[in-house]
């Protein structure tokens, strides 16, 4: 689970999408952050960011005014594209960047925060359930947890040996890999009447500022790979004792032919007061 040796290198893909990163990009991780977390729900607040990649999210939550930003990731090639993102475009707000697996993270050494933020990071752990629970032992109370994870599809399984496969193939192989699925979405698109060419186009401005080229490479790639149906979520909020603020779910099963997709929830624990009650 901490072995770097046993992940996709999701750090050099993140070090490459960094040197992307404009005003237009931040501002749409702004309103995707925004909508998770609520008109005021980042300003004045702590905010921890779980699996930074560019930080590009750490730096939304101060645009947001998050009084103190922490990033963490285990890939140390994530920990220098994020300083580089903040020292560049946050040079002066209060915020710091460490390499730390998520299960190493301690609450009696680094604090609790108001938010704790871990958008498509928990299910490349290896351990997504303990991940989860480590990151809700972080939350202050009242505090939020905002979870972005893969959805269950019923093409899981056939995904996550495709990710095994692709995260140890290479580079020549990953990129015929890449084509031939994005070859295929082309196919996909023509065939229902939508626009491909307008999907890549606008996909910064529809996904979080992210881009697509990286997405494809990290969702290719994405190993450990685990995913999580409503239901089981559902369970694991019950059992956290933390109570639900709103969720961005499919309601239907999806196949998952081209991706999972996340669903995202966003959890508060309860303060003191509600807890002795």
């Amino acid at each position: 689970m901490n072995e770097l040796s046993t992940h996709f290198e999701f750090g050099r893909n993140w070090a490459s999408y960094a040197d992307l990163i404009d005003e237009g990009r931040i501002d749409e991780a702004v309103r995707g952050l925004e909508r998770l977390a609520g008109k005021s729900g980042i300003s004045g607040k702590s905010f921890l960011d779980i699996g930074c990649g560019s930080g590009l999210h750490a730096l939304a939550a101060l645009r947001l005014g998050a009084s103190r930003v922490v990033a963490v990731d285990l890939d140390p090639q994530s920990v220098a594209a994020a300083r580089q993102v903040l020292s560049r475009f946050a040079p002066d707000s209060k915020w710091e960047v460490f390499e730390q697996s998520v299960f190493a993270l301690d609450p009696q050494r680094l604090g609790v925060f108001d938010v704790v933020y871990a958008w498509g990071s928990l299910h490349h752990t290896g351990a997504l359930h303990e991940a989860w629970r480590r990151a809700a032992g972080l939350v202050a109370p009242d505090g939020l947890l905002i979870v972005a994870v893969y959805r269950k599809t019923r093409l899981c399984r056939l995904w996550r040996v495709e990710k095994r496969l692709y995260s140890r193939a290479p580079a020549r192989v990953q990129k015929l890999a890449r084509t031939g699925y994005i070859g295929a979405m082309r196919l996909a698109f023509l065939l229902v009447g939508r626009d491909f060419r307008k999907y890549r186009q606008e996909y910064g401005q529809s996904y979080r500022g992210m881009d697509f080229e990286h997405d494809v490479h990290d969702w290719l790639g994405g190993y450990p790979y685990e995913s999580l149906s409503p239901h089981e979520a559902e369970l694991l909020r019950n059992e956290l004792g933390f109570a639900a603020v709103r969720s961005f779910v499919l309601g239907r099963k999806s196949v998952g032919l081209f991706g999972s997709g996340n669903d995202e929830y966003i959890w508060r624990r309860p303060s003191s007061v509600e807890a002795r009650r």
